[in-house]
């Protein structure tokens, strides 16, 4: 009897829930407006509730009531103001129903919008005005007037006052007025830009380990000269690419100090001083490549950052042996300038190739400079020993070097990007001492990203690498200088620096090392067939040559492939297929996991 009793509680308990599921959402726009129509169902909390499968009664008659307001809004936003909105819950408005009295079941919800007709602006002004102000273009007589482009009028134009010292500017008055039956909106914003101010003290609140000479230092706010929205804002942004601070805020003080000065509080909340990644890529041919690094963010209290960085490649490979590094770096952000970071490097490398095997030893001083959110430019002193063996013999490189470059990013994403472009260029002077040769080592990477129709959902990506040294013979030229070419970083189905320059040395064999000219491109076509997964098709090309980029001396493979990618949010997770399609270094299918598009 209690095995009954137990299975009819159940299937009374499952008739319940049948009797409480929303059967219908129909959701109308009249006119027809595919615009309307998604605008008014992102705005239905009701949808977002039966797309969830939550159709608790109670739950769906308070967001059926919510959804006037939060579709009205939507309408507004488009520029329609004689809305008609009707939400009906088994027949029955939604606005009639007692909250506290919710039916017991929901079987069907409509909900109608009429729009009307779309206002226009008649009067569209706002004044005083800074110099140099420019207002949106949504924001015009004879414009939809939509509601989202007065807020925005008003934005752009207490902004440019704030960019011109006038911090306190506010907006006096608005006369906002909807003729309904012209179908015309007249907005005249009056404007009070309050005085002209300067930079008063910066104030640092929530430091704990960090020094607030070197905060203020770091954020380079400044004291005494004309109040500028963007100095403000980009004092923010130097505060937190330090990477010390898990938040920051400036904020300007209410009062201002007599005669002109107001003062600035600067809130931040320090991060835990250390980090650890961790990172693995495998290719079938390559082998494996691990690589892992620590980071104290604040070592000494003003922003030093010491880095250490291992790798270890061609784990597994059947090409070669193992390459293994560390470099150790220590990092002072706001030397000679606040978006100067001044930093001394420390590196060895031992290098297993096919044909010759190298240990190396580097140090040098070096400085990067920010000039923008996207331009950089960098600087060094560098000291190079390398000392190895190749079938020829031992060999042995020393040069002083003065490496300097600069990076232009306007990617809109780094590891995933749909639009934009980046160019990083940088050149080498070298100077070497006994056997080593002298001369100049320079390279651009240029890439470029286009969306075809719909933004992100297909990318076309484009890759041109190039690379020269010049005034250096070829084995005069130290060996971490010269070019190779194949493998994931150049051509992606031939084998890792498979394609060099073959030489002799003395009376030794022939060998393998790198040439002095260097050229590759590469075209990718992503598609992304749904939110998290994407496919990839690609060919690659590149050239080597040790007198110049085309003729006799000079020689190229190509290689192309599938692949596929999985978004993880950190970036997606990379599996690329290859195979060669031309040239005499590789043969046979290659395969590549990274995360991260492949550039």
């Amino acid at each position: 009897m209690r095995a009954r009793g137990a299975v009819a509680a159940a299937l009374m308990g499952l008739a319940a829930a049948s009797a409480q599921a929303l059967d219908r959402l129909d959701i109308s726009v009249a006119g027809g407006s595919e615009d309307l129509q998604e605008a008014v169902e992102a705005a239905s909390q009701v949808r977002t509730l039966k797309a969830e499968g939550q159709t608790d009664p109670q739950d769906l008659l308070a967001a059926a009531r919510a959804d006037y307001a939060r579709i009205l809004a939507a309408m507004y936003a488009k520029g329609h103001y004689s809305v008609d909105i009707r939400i009906r819950i088994d027949g029955r408005e939604a606005a009639a129903i007692p909250v506290l009295e919710p039916p017991q079941a929901i079987s069907v919800i409509q909900i109608a919008v009429d729009p009307g007709a779309p206002f226009r602006f008649g009067v569209a002004r706002v004044r005083p005005l800074a110099p140099g102000t420019e207002l949106p273009k949504e924001f015009r007589a004879g414009a939809v007037a939509e509601s989202g482009a007065v807020g925005s009028a008003v934005d752009a134009a207490i902004l440019a006052w704030r960019e011109d010292g006038h911090a306190k500017a506010f907006v006096a008055s608005e006369d906002v007025l909807a003729d309904h039956a012209a179908r015309r909106l007249d907005a005249d914003i009056t404007l009070s830009p309050g005085p002209r101010l300067r930079f008063g003290h910066l104030e640092i609140t929530g430091e704990e380990r960090m020094r607030e000479r070197r905060i203020r230092k770091i954020a380079g706010l400044p004291e005494g000269e004309t109040f500028s929205e963007s100095e403000l804002r980009m004092a923010e942004t130097r505060l937190r690419r330090t990477g010390i601070f898990a938040s920051v805020a400036l904020t300007e003080d209410e009062q201002i100090t007599a005669p002109d000065l107001l003062g600035v509080t600067a809130t931040v909340v320090e991060q835990k001083p250390r980090r650890y990644s961790f990172g693995v890529e495998v290719a079938s041919l390559d082998g494996v490549s691990l690589s892992a690094s620590w980071l104290h963010r604040n070592l000494l209290g003003g922003g030093e950052r010491l880095g250490v960085k291992a790798d270890a490649t061609n784990i597994g490979s059947g090409e070669s042996g193992i390459d293994y590094g560390l470099e150790v770096t220590l990092d002072r952000p706001a030397t000679l300038t606040p978006d100067t970071t001044a930093g001394l490097v420390l590196g060895f490398s031992h290098e297993d190739e096919i044909d010759y095997a190298l240990d190396s030893v580097t140090f040098g001083l070096k400085f990067s400079h920010i000039f923008s959110e996207t331009l950089t430019a960098h600087a060094g002193l560098t000291y190079d020993y390398l000392d190895g063996r190749d079938p020829g013999g031992d060999f042995t490189f020393r040069n002083l070097s003065l490496p300097f470059g600069v990076t232009w990013d306007k990617r809109d994403v780094a590891n995933n990007p749909t639009k934009g472009f980046y160019l990083d260029a940088t050149a080498k002077p070298f100077a070497g001492f006994g056997t080593t040769g002298s001369g100049l080592r320079a390279t651009v990477d240029g890439r470029a990203f286009r969306s075809l129709g719909e933004p992100g959902k297909v990318v076309m990506a484009a890759r041109v690498q190039a690379g020269a040294v010049l005034g250096s013979d070829l084995l005069e030229t130290p060996r971490g200088d010269l070019f190779f070419s194949g493998g994931g970083g150049t051509v992606r189905g031939q084998p890792y620096r498979s394609l060099g320059i073959a030489v002799t040395r003395g009376l030794g064999p022939e060998f393998l090392i790198g040439g002095k000219y260097f050229l590759a491109g590469s075209l990718e076509l992503r598609a992304k067939v749904s939110d998290k997964i994407g496919v990839v098709g690609f060919v690659d090309w590149g050239s080597i040559g040790l007198d110049g980029f085309t003729g006799g001396s000079a020689d190229s493979h190509a290689g192309a492939g599938l692949g596929l990618r999985y978004d993880t949010g950190l970036g997606p997770i990379r599996l690329d297929v290859a195979a060669p399609i031309s040239g005499t270094t590789g043969d046979g299918v290659q395969i590549y996991v990274g995360l991260g598009q492949s550039f």
